[in-house]
C-alpha cells in the first residue's frame, strides 16, 4: 500500500484504474494498492463444506453425554475439545464424501434410508422443497444437492444443505435463486454414518 498526494494530478482519487489499481483512503490519507479479485466464498465446494460444517455445529449440543464420551480419547490425542474432535473427525470423512457419525468410530451398521419424495414449489427467486419420508426414514440428517444442469452427479461439491431430519414433511426454501431451472437430488443419512437411497431428480422454476 503506497501513500499518495494530490492522486492522478487531483485533489483527490477513488475507484479503480485500468483493473490494476485501486486508489482509496485509509486513515484519512490518499493510498493506492494493487487491485485484488478475491476467491468465491460460495464456490461449490466450499458451499458443501460449510452446509455439513453448519450441521455439525448445530447438532453437538443435542447429542448425549454417552455420545459425547466416545470423543475423548481423540480430543485427549490431538489436544483439542470433544466438539472440535466430533467436527474434525465428521468433516474429514465428508471430504471422502461420507456421511457424520454421532459417535467414534462410526458404527455404520444401521439400515439405510429410504429415497425421500420430495415436492418442489417455485418461487419468485426460491423453491421450496417438501421432504417426505421414505420408509425406513432416516435418524439424523438430509443431504440436498442442486445443479443447473439435470442429470448431474451428486458430490459433496454440489451439495447446497445439510440440514436435520425431523417431522414429516421437512420444509427447506431455498434462496435467493436467480431466475432458471433447478434440478435436485436428496438423500437422508443415520447417525451411525450410513447413507441413504438417492431420490430420483427433480426438478422445478425459479422466477
Amino acid at each position: 500500500m503506497v501513500k499518495v498526494h494530490g492522486p492522478c494530478f487531483s485533489i483527490d482519487a477513488s475507484g479503480t484504474l485500468a483493473d490494476t489499481l485501486t486508489f482509496t483512503k485509509w486513515k484519512g490519507r490518499n493510498v493506492v494498492r494493487e487491485r485484488v479479485i478475491p476467491s468465491n466464498p460460495r464456490s461449490g465446494p466450499q458451499t458443501g463444506m460449510r452446509s455439513m460444517m453448519k450441521f455439525l455445529s448445530q447438532i453437538w449440543d443435542g447429542l448425549t453425554t454417552v455420545n459425547k464420551a466416545t470423543w475423548e480419547d481423540l480430543a485427549d490425542a490431538t489436544v483439542i475439545s470433544e466438539f472440535n474432535a466430533f467436527t474434525s473427525f465428521n468433516m474429514l470423512r465428508w471430504r471422502s464424501y461420507k456421511t457424520p457419525s454421532k459417535e467414534t468410530p462410526a458404527a455404520e451398521v444401521s439400515t439405510p434410508a429410504a429415497a425421500p419424495t420430495t415436492t418442489p414449489t417455485g418461487g419468485i427467486r426460491q423453491i421450496q422443497l417438501s421432504i417426505a419420508d421414505g420408509t425406513p426414514a432416516p435418524d439424523w440428517g438430509w443431504i440436498i444437492h442442486r445443479s443447473i444442469e439435470t442429470a448431474f452427479t451428486p458430490a459433496y461439491s454440489n451439495v447446497i444443505a445439510v440440514i436435520p431430519w425431523g417431522t414429516t414433511p421437512t420444509i427447506y426454501i431455498d434462496t435467493p435463486l436467480d431466475p432458471d431451472t433447478y434440478y435436485y437430488r436428496l438423500m437422508g443419512f443415520n447417525d451411525d454414518g450410513i447413507v441413504g437411497t438417492l431420490e430420483a431428480e427433480i426438478t422445478a422454476d425459479a422466477t
